[in-house]
């Protein structure tokens, strides 16, 4: 017989999948920061949105950013974003923007999401995946906060409640 048995394909891919979630924080684990390497500038991000303008990173230079990378079906995105949500609305005063960039999805499969869960955070259409491949995400929800000038200061990789300590004061220090 040519090949690996259907049993070993299964056993292989279980191996895999819990190895990969061994890889990522759990609930109510500790939030996972890594900071952005000093002197680094951000990728390019310059997308249209769901039901508005393009929007662009360059336009929202002096304003501090979180850019979140997610997909509809990814369960702690979904999770994640009612505290980013909230986080938009409870420092919009501040000049905080918070942008959700989508990864390849259809507008329909977007737009059924949004039917189920509105949000009025901008949703960026990164159709082809370069803009998540330039910002070398591989793990859904990433996200990353921008400083004033445009530069990266960090990503948070994996759910994180954006309104608990330790993130919310990781924001405030920028804001």
């Amino acid at each position: 017989m040519d090949g690996p048995t259907p049993s070993s394909l299964m056993r292989r891919r279980l191996l895999a999948a819990l190895s990969l979630a061994a890889m990522l924080p759990s609930a109510g684990a500790e939030v996972l920061r890594r900071p952005w390497p000093a002197k680094t500038a951000a990728p390019p991000l310059a997308l249209p949105t769901l039901d508005g303008p393009p929007w662009s990173l360059a336009d929202a230079k002096g304003r501090v950013c979180v850019v979140n990378f997610w997909a509809s079906w990814c369960e702690p995105c979904r999770t994640e974003l009612p505290s980013l949500e909230l986080l938009a609305q409870r420092h919009e005063r501040d000049g905080l923007v918070v942008v959700a960039v989508n990864f390849r999805e259809t507008d329909a499969a977007v737009r059924r999401f949004v039917d189920r869960m509105p949000t009025t955070l901008p949703l960026l259409r990164d159709t082809d995946g370069a803009v998540n491949r330039a910002w070398q995400v591989r793990i859904y929800p990433t996200t990353f906060l921008i400083g004033r000038d445009g530069r990266p200061r960090f990503s948070i990789v994996g759910e994180a409640d954006w309104n608990a300590d330790p993130v919310r004061s990781w924001v405030a220090a920028q804001l």
